[in-house]
């Protein structure tokens, strides 16, 4: 999901503001997290459509992963155990940074 978005000054306000879709919203009360906005069943599918429940396992050496995989189990799971949630989370930033999201 990609937001195209426009960066305007206005003449009254020095400030820079964010625009899109006809909101305005100051650029200094925006989060620099590349996960903002995003919720944990977005990460985990968007993981599974680009990698797949075998490479996504590997990756990640997760039992939610590997044994009989599932999108409402990994996030039973994950949203139980903050070093398993830690570690997709990291991955998802990692494979953002290396472009190998579909």
């Amino acid at each position: 999901m990609v937001l195209l978005i426009k960066v305007q000054k206005t003449n009254t306000n020095s400030q820079p503001y964010l625009c899109a879709k006809g909101e305005r919203m100051p650029l200094e009360t925006m989060s620099n997290d590349p996960l903002h906005g995003l919720t944990l069943e977005m990460i985990v599918t968007h993981l599974v459509e680009s990698y797949g429940w075998d490479e996504l396992g590997q990756q990640i050496r997760i039992n939610c992963f590997t044994s009989n995989p599932s999108i409402q189990s990994s996030l039973k799971f994950l949203r139980k155990t903050p070093w398993a949630r830690t570690k997709v989370e990291d991955f998802y930033k990692y494979s953002m940074r290396k472009n190998k999201l579909k």
